[in-house]
């Protein structure tokens, strides 16, 4: 597995950010850090954008976004075409936007996760695969 990964998030994200940035190589994964890269005030829009289009563009297989409630940086995510941003707050949820979604980028809410969590929810997130099937259709209905 080397399978690139694009990661960002505002100021509020950004210490859970730093923390994934350690642990996501460990996994085998290379990751793209396309900041923030302090706990400086910043615009979650901004960071948002620039990992969805680093996905959309298929220059990273998936994107992982956080920001304080993990929000506003999805919202921002999905507005690029071809991306399909879940805000997961547990794996439970983060492995049905793979399965069933076929979410191609993860939002954290930095503020209302552990690392622990955040680990877990990701892990379960990268470790997911589409299912295809009836869940196809869905999609197709969502990129018309």
């Amino acid at each position: 597995m080397h399978q690139v990964i694009a990661i960002g998030s505002d100021h509020a994200g950004f210490p859970l950010k730093e923390q994934l940035l350690f642990w996501l190589p460990e996994l085998g994964y290379s990751v793209v850090d396309h900041g923030c890269y302090s706990s400086d005030s910043v615009d979650y829009p901004d960071y948002g954008k620039k990992v969805a289009s680093t996905v959309a563009e298929g220059q990273a297989e998936l994107g992982i976004v956080i920001c304080g409630s993990g929000n506003g940086i999805a919202i921002a995510a999905n507005k690029i075409k071809g991306i399909r941003c879940a805000l997961c707050w547990n794996p439970e949820i983060a492995s049905l936007a793979r399965r069933h979604n076929d979410a191609n980028v993860l939002a954290l809410p930095g503020r209302f996760v552990t690392e622990e969590e955040a680990r877990n929810i990701v892990t379960s997130f990268l470790d997911a695969t589409f299912e295809g099937g009836r869940h196809q259709t869905r999609i197709d209905k969502i990129e018309e």
